[in-house]
């Protein structure tokens, strides 16, 4: 994201001789994605990030695709994934395909003697419950209810969870997560219509330098293969770093919902984007205020887009039988709309307390194993009631 951060001890100019100390020089790293033509930090290590001690045998965990092709409205039950104890081991992939991964985990455990880094993908870990402390390189991030924690490739971290009640739905994506490119200026400020600002984004903090040597592991996930790589010194052993690069949070209660005379269209809602998909957030808001307003959303054709909706909290009243951490997947190519009776039931409506996190992508996606073990498989017969 294009904002730039600094925390601890930086030199004047970069590239440049900063000691320690003893006399000895900090060992200077630059993080860039995209090569050298994106955004990028430089980061100020004790010591070099690339003495390693061992390496262990890589094991796979890419998903398993059960089906291909598909042309039905389907549901998938989130909270029916059982909680696993290890964070890693936990995340179970339901729907996929080359430009993200769409992920549900429910870890007890704390990650504790393991580092984690995502090689392929940016991650968005929206917390749906829990809370505790993300940790990196840069610094800190405190996280709770409804936070969506944005974690560019590459990052090594680990998660602290506070309790072992967590429900995490997160995102992979195989290109750079950004704000919305309407809502940003040319030189990359948020405007003024965007539905946040800058004052919504939560950097990381509490910098704090662990410098130790020993053996640290850290699981580096690439092309579905985990590699688990012994490195001698503990990677957070960084001083200081500056850039435009790095880990964040925003909450979806700090979502600003975009509203109007009538109906307003899904993209009001957007929160992030990717290439070939986008993120929204459906926010507690005031409905329509035309006097023959409908506030229910008018049925319309999926032709470019399959719509994935996860459902949070609150009431939706385009939909029956809605459960926290349900999942529906509208595929494109067969148009989708509010369940008989909604439409009528929400004339006079004067608001809505929904809360839920939407991702349409532009190229089909593929269903899990995982998947078919939580699907509601009547769902797609739902609008003949």
């Amino acid at each position: 994201m294009p904002h730039y951060h600094k925390l601890g001890q930086i030199p004047h100019k970069r590239h440049t001789q900063f000691r320690k100390p003893d006399g000895g020089l900090y060992s200077e790293q630059l993080f860039s994605t995209e090569g050298f033509s994106s955004h990028s930090s430089l980061l100020y290590h004790c010591h070099p990030p690339t003495e390693i001690v061992k390496v262990d045998e890589p094991y796979s965990v890419a998903p398993k695709v059960a089906e291909e092709k598909m042309l039905k409205h389907r549901s998938f039950q989130g909270f029916n994934i059982q909680p696993e104890n290890d964070f890693l081991q936990s995340r179970k992939a339901v729907l996929v395909n080359n430009d993200l991964h769409i992920v549900l985990a429910a870890p007890r455990k704390s990650m504790e003697d393991y580092f984690y880094k995502n090689a392929d993908a940016d991650e968005m870990i929206f917390v749906h419950e829990g809370k505790g402390v993300l940790r990196t390189q840069y610094g800190q991030l405190e996280f709770g209810y409804g936070d969506y924690l944005v974690i560019p490739r590459g990052t090594i971290y680990q998660i602290s969870f506070a309790t072992e009640n967590n429900r995490l739905f997160i995102v992979e994506s195989f290109s750079p997560l950004r704000y919305p490119k309407r809502y940003l200026s040319k030189y990359g400020q948020l405007l003024e219509h965007a539905p946040f600002c800058e004052r919504d984004i939560r950097q990381p903090q509490n910098l704090e330098t662990i410098d130790q040597e020993g053996d640290f592991l850290i699981r580096i996930k690439k092309k579905g293969v985990i590699y688990p790589i012994h490195y001698k010194h503990h990677p957070f052993d960084v001083v200081g770093w500056d850039g435009c690069e790095y880990p964040f949070a925003f909450s979806i209660h700090d979502f600003e919902p975009i509203t109007g005379r009538v109906h307003q269209p899904p993209p009001v809602h957007q929160t992030f984007e990717g290439n070939n998909f986008v993120v929204c957030s459906f926010c507690p808001r005031l409905f329509d205020y035309h006097p023959q307003a409908i506030p229910a959303p008018y049925n319309h054709s999926n032709i470019d887009s399959d719509e994935v909706l996860y459902y949070v909290d609150g009431d939706f009243m385009s939909r029956k039988h809605v459960t926290r951490g349900m999942i529906t997947l509208h595929p494109a190519g067969i148009p989708h709309g509010p369940h008989p009776g909604a439409v009528e039931k929400s004339i006079g409506a004067r608001e809505t307390k929904e809360l839920a996190v939407m991702v349409d992508t532009f190229h089909p996606l593929q269903i899990t194993e995982a998947a078919l073990g939580i699907e509601d498989g009547g769902y797609v017969m739902s609008w003949a009631e």
